[in-house]
């Protein structure tokens, strides 16, 4: 080449995805024959309701619905978002203006971020807690800035320790609850504190909420909470409650002003997702209380079961009260790191497990499990790491 090309500075502040580089590997090792059971990535491995998918179909063979669609999304989700927040949070929301539908929440929280923060401004990011926190909001020129999150602690926020630090600057709080990866619930008191603290320090508190139906009774949204749409911004998507992670589906809730600023950065960025999706996810969203007793509750029960005794075969501590498609556990003191571990897991038992590293710092000492994967291939998986030894040096 004639001339050499160089790539942005910013991509000097982050790495590729874990989990893409990961992906990757496991794809070379399986066009080697060795099978790897893949417990890492939670993505549900069960279809939508049967209604959803016949609605995606009778739709997609019309002739008029392959346009351009509304930036804002077609009534009918809007509708049918605002109607789900009523019915399982008690939520009331206006379809017209206080939510938006996404391709996906990760979309959000890529508008949230370019909508709210400027370049040298800050972002409280919990650790451990999702990457794309910390590689969005660095890609953007943000400053991120951990906020410790500790088994001792429950995994929750510490607000004496958040009380003691230079608020100044901050513009955004990162939360998410249920947590991922510690599978902590939500509840009410925690998002009241977490409203109160946005309100006293001026920090607009983002819940990220997908988990909130996975293995759990009572689901919560911080938007339950008394005047929390002044400060508050949440997202929620399809992807895990409603078997739908291909689909690209999600929303943001808040108050009308929070949604026209981030609707002006989503217009600029997409053209909408197809109205055949819009309409079948619409439907979804009135999957009944039986459909999610067995999607949601049922069937990760009896996967969640395997992978308690894949933990008490790696001799971990876990929390049995965790919600989530996950499980998180801490490797036991003989393990030198987890890496060594999950390595080892993947090129002798063909078994890939998340070290918790990837969180943060305060994952260090922990594996995730993911749920997403059939109870014949967690046996299986239990039976090869019950055949391998497990190198501690």
């Amino acid at each position: 080449m004639s001339q050499t090309f160089v790539c942005a500075n910013r991509l000097e502040s982050v790495q590729e995805y874990y989990f893409s580089r990961k992906l990757k590997e496991i794809a070379r090792m399986n066009a080697e024959g060795k099978d790897v059971i893949s417990l890492g990535i939670g993505s549900p491995d069960m279809p939508p309701s049967e209604a959803t998918i016949k609605t995606l179909c009778k739709n997609a063979v019309r002739t008029d619905v392959h346009g351009y669609q509304p930036y804002v999304g077609i009534p009918e989700l809007r509708h049918a978002f605002a109607d789900f927040y009523k019915k399982w949070y008690n939520v009331t929301l206006n379809s017209a203006n206080e939510i938006q539908p996404l391709i996906g929440s990760k979309e959000g929280i890529l508008h949230i971020t370019l909508a709210f923060v400027n370049p040298g401004e800050q972002v409280l990011v919990p650790n451990p807690g999702y990457p794309t926190y910390t590689s969005l909001s660095t890609l953007l020129g943000a400053e991120v800035i951990p906020y410790n999150l500790t088994e001792e602690n429950g995994w929750l926020p510490d607000f004496d320790a958040l009380e003691q630090m230079d608020l100044s600057h901050v513009k955004l709080m990162w939360t998410n609850y249920p947590h991922m990866p510690t599978g902590t619930n939500a509840t009410m008191e925690l998002y009241k504190r977490l409203v109160a603290f946005g309100k006293k320090h001026h920090i607009i508190i983002v819940n990220d909420n997908p988990y909130s139906f996975i293995l759990n009774k009572k689901p919560l949204s911080i938007l339950q909470i008394e005047g929390a749409k002044d400060c508050c911004i949440e997202l929620n998507s399809m992807s895990k409650s409603h078997n739908m992670p291909g689909w690209r589906i999600g929303m943001v809730a808040s108050n009308a002003t929070f949604i026209e600023w981030i609707l002006k950065v989503k217009s600029n960025i997409d053209s909408g997702m197809f109205r055949p999706m819009q309409l079948a996810a619409a439907e979804a969203l009135r999957n009944d209380e039986s459909w999610h007793e067995a999607m949601n509750y049922d069937l990760y029960s009896k996967r969640r079961h395997l992978a308690e005794q894949i933990m008490t075969e790696l001799s971990c501590n876990y929390d049995k009260n965790q919600v989530g498609l996950f499980l998180w556990g801490r490797i036991p003191e003989s393990q030198k790191e987890v890496e060594h571990l999950t390595e080892q897991l993947l090129h002798k038992a063909h078994v890939f497990i998340t070290p918790g590293f990837i969180f943060g710092s305060n994952g260090a000492r922990y594996i995730r499990i993911s749920l997403c994967c059939n109870e014949i291939n967690l046996a299986e998986a239990l039976k090869r790491i019950q055949q391998i030894h497990i190198d501690t040096n």
